[in-house]
């Protein structure tokens, strides 16, 4: 009776936050209105070691020995699109989770998502068909690094464990060997996915700082690991559709897109909102600093990139990262000491939500969980 009647309050609360999808503009939304502000996210406890996992979790001769160099080998032959993919692909699962009910669904572990394959569900209303994630790539090369795996060892690697290696492999290509971390593995795949939990999770390209920080610290990672996060966006491609509220330029403003290139979009994307352009158009398919470079440049698409500059902590961090800082060796150190630091994120961000034997399962497809 208890649980059933901790399921009527959850129903209860879910039905009432759908309404306010309204104020989750952006993605092709209309733009939000300032006179209604985001609800900023209770920032959760610095992240941990999830309990469970380990390096070589797969190693062992009773698991799955090889399984990391499967998904290396199908990751290696795809594009440096659909790498990109890999890695949003990667963040995106992670980071949707019903994070504002945390404190209530503990009791209920199945209902809370995180790195655990639920972006890859497919179905009516899953994560996957919510649009923050219609543009997501890598779909068919996780399924087919999962088809190679069950044919070598049958039910033992989790589909959330196949996206948190693709997603290091990907990096560790699009680095050029300048990105390799090892991944902390032993996942398994949760069986909830809802498109709204998309909305409330996932950073809008349209946010400042502060709801930026936010939703990172509601994950238990903290300004300078979003500042390094964000480097991603040295990669990858975005519809027009994610940033109209950066074009025209807004006047005298700090953070208003380089006129050059907001020129060059403006006539690109005349062609319409679905149009697909480099997130970065220097180095647009290496994973590098250059991302710092444009934000100081104020050559970048979102306002959540070039918002960066508008504190002298995240500033100071993106002309470190972009090697302008004069001390120490800067130009060389900023560099190299992002390629550390986001791999040590990428580690930190795949303890998000992990599930337990208890509360998951391993998929046979990574599409459907199993049949009961």
């Amino acid at each position: 009776m208890a649980k059933l009647a901790l399921l009527a309050v959850l129903a209860s609360l879910l039905g009432a936050v759908s309404g306010e999808f309204s104020i989750y503009a952006g993605y092709g939304f209309p733009p939000p209105n300032p006179s209604v502000p985001y609800p900023l996210p209770p920032a959760c406890p610095p992240l941990s070691p999830a309990p469970g996992l380990k390096v070589g979790h797969y190693a062992d001769k009773d698991k799955c020995p090889g399984a990391e160099e499967i998904v290396r080998e199908v990751v290696e032959k795809a594009t440096a699109g659909e790498k990109a993919g890999l890695i949003r692909l990667f963040f995106h699962d992670c980071f949707v989770e019903s994070s504002w009910l945390t404190n209530v669904v503990r009791t209920l572990a199945w209902f809370s998502q995180g790195c655990d394959g639920s972006v890859l569900l497919s179905g009516t209303d899953t994560e996957r068909t919510a649009f923050p994630n219609l543009s997501l790539r890598g779909f068919e090369l996780i399924e087919e690094a999962k088809a190679k795996l069950e044919k070598h060892c049958p039910g033992i690697v989790s589909c959330a464990d196949i996206v948190a290696f693709a997603g290091r492999d990907a990096s560790y290509s699009l680095s050029y060997g300048r990105i390799n971390y090892r991944v902390p593995a032993g996942r398994y795949d949760g069986k909830v996915s809802r498109a709204n939990d998309t909305f409330q999770n996932l950073p809008p390209p349209f946010s400042d700082l502060a709801l930026t920080t936010a939703m990172f610290a509601a994950k238990g990672l903290n300004q300078n690991e979003m500042v390094v996060l964000s480097g991603a966006h040295s990669i990858g491609r975005s519809a027009c559709s994610s940033f109209p509220d950066r074009l025209p330029p807004a006047a005298n403003s700090s953070t208003a897109m380089e006129p050059k290139l907001a020129g060059q979009l403006t006539a690109t994307c005349s062609a319409g909102s679905s149009v697909n352009v480099p997130q970065d158009a220097v180095t647009p398919d290496r994973l590098d600093n250059q991302y710092y470079k444009n934000v100081v440049s104020r050559d970048v698409l979102f306002n959540s990139d070039a918002s960066l500059t508008t504190s002298s902590q995240t500033e100071d961090l993106v002309e470190f990262y972009a090697g302008n800082l004069p001390f120490l060796g800067g130009k060389f150190l900023g560099p190299l000491a992002w390629y550390h630091d986001f791999e040590d994120a990428m580690v930190k961000m795949g303890y998000i939500g992990v599930k337990t034997s208890a509360e998951g399962e391993i998929r046979k497809t990574c599409a459907f969980i199993n049949k009961s």
